[in-house]
């Protein structure tokens, strides 16, 4: 099993977090989203013991609230000692509405409104990371109008490229994202930013990409930040308190994906860090990290009935499930890897090679592609999806008019609804 929350239990049924999920499949319906939150405070702990430990105590983790941002979720990491970041003003309303501290948010993305950015200011948000030359300036207006003094970051792009998907690589020169270094225009931002009165620059941040395997990306971010770092702090006279590296590790959608020792990891960048802090002379920062996918998404799975199967002679089979773009729209934007099985029937031969695909009206919704299922597969069998705890819920539609399914939290020895389903009368209430 691609993660140890996972098993077959003696009735051949698949189990996660302890639980028969076909049990749970017929008591709550699918399609039907489950997230095991001792999975999510174990993934929330590997990041806060390790970075307090080797980075210092005044070093910890921000939740990537675009993973997964609902109200629970945001309860769960206050509790584990995370920060959060943010990306709009709906994230940020959300973990407000969770009671999660203004101060330990931070709030991303490459194009705040002035509403947004008022909203965030009024509501005493820690920091503001600015993207835009245009942002910093806007940002420096409206904390005038409040009469405050906002602590902002700057977003600086590396040129790094993490060797991932294209989709997901943020770091690079050309990226749509941040002020980057090679054209000088990150210099520019400093002294921008410097010469307004009602903004502090508290420290710099960048974002390499997601779904990053291996620390060599750290290690030659860091690097470049903190050489970036030091010649602000000697030509331009201020303290960089704060080194954001963005970002967190992998997770395994396939079982040829590698698994990834976090703390061991942290351990390798603080040193990397330190030792660069030493050779340049300056004081070492505190560190933050953006972890999101691997923080919850090997705690979610996602389960399904089957409605059809469509077998094609010579050509293809087709395996259809009562969801699909509209709850996981990943394989579609991005040709995303899944894991899938059937969980009602795991002890049988895997021996149906076919195509996972969803309900709604358009070819491209397809959940997988080459997975292999018993022969048996029929109507009214549970297909399960594993690792969809991230980027599942947070990027789902109403494409066709359907019903975003609920989220179900497994906790350690109860269970609760953290999302409701979506009704017919939900989808609808906004019309007019």
């Amino acid at each position: 099993m691609i993660c140890e929350n996972l098993g077959i239990n003696p009735d051949g049924n698949l189990t996660f977090a302890n639980r028969d999920v076909k049990v749970l499949a017929e008591k709550y319906k699918t399609p039907l989203y489950l997230m095991d939150e001792e999975r999510i405070r174990h993934n929330c702990r590997a990041y806060v013991d390790s970075m307090k430990k080797y980075f210092g105590e005044d070093s910890f983790p921000l939740f990537a609230s675009k993973a997964a941002s609902f109200k629970s979720i945001y309860r769960i990491v206050r509790e584990e000692g995370m920060g959060v970041d943010v990306v709009s003003a709906g994230e940020l309303y959300t973990a407000l509405s969770a009671d999660f501290p203004s101060e330990k948010i931070f709030f991303h993305g490459s194009n705040k409104t002035d509403s947004e950015i008022e909203y965030a200011l009024s509501n005493k948000t820690g920091y503001i990371v600015a993207d835009s030359m245009e942002e910093i300036e806007a940002i420096d207006n409206i904390a005038k109008k409040l009469g405050i003094c906002q602590k902002i970051l700057l977003r600086i792009t590396p040129g790094i490229d993490p060797h991932t998907y294209a989709a997901v690589a943020t770091g690079k020169v050309d990226s749509k994202f941040g002020f980057a270094i090679e054209t000088n225009a990150a210099y520019a931002a400093v002294e921008f930013a410097l010469s307004k009165n009602n903004l502090e620059l508290y420290g710099i941040h960048c974002h390499v990409g997601s779904q990053v395997f291996d620390s060599d990306v750290y290690f030659k971010t860091s690097d470049i930040m903190l050489e970036f770092a030091n010649f602000v702090q000697k030509n331009y006279k201020v303290k960089i308190r704060i080194l954001n590296l963005g970002g967190g590790y992998g997770v395994r959608y396939e079982e040829s994906d590698p698994v990834i020792d976090i703390p061991e990891n942290i351990k390798a960048v603080a040193e990397k860090v330190k030792a660069k802090c030493h050779e340049l002379g300056m004081e070492v920062p505190a560190v933050r990290m953006e972890p999101g996918r691997s923080i919850v998404a090997d705690a979610g799975l996602t389960l399904y009935t089957v409605g059809s199967v469509k077998k094609i002679p010579e050509y293809k089979n087709y395996v259809s499930v009562d969801g699909g773009m509209t709850d996981n729209p990943r394989y579609a934007l991005y040709g995303s890897k899944y894991t899938v099985v059937l969980a009602n029937k795991m002890k049988e031969e895997q021996d149906f090679a076919c195509t996972v695909a969803g309900r709604c009206c358009e070819s491209g919704d397809v959940l997988q592609e080459d997975v292999i299922l018993p022969q048996s597969v029929q109507r009214g069998d549970i297909v399960a999806v594993m690792t969809t705890g991230a980027y599942n819920y947070s990027m789902s539609s109403n494409y066709n008019r359907v019903p975003r399914p609920p989220i179900v939290m497994l906790g350690k020895d109860n269970e609760y609804i953290a999302v409701k389903r979506e009704t017919f009368e939900d989808v609808a209430k906004n019309d007019i």
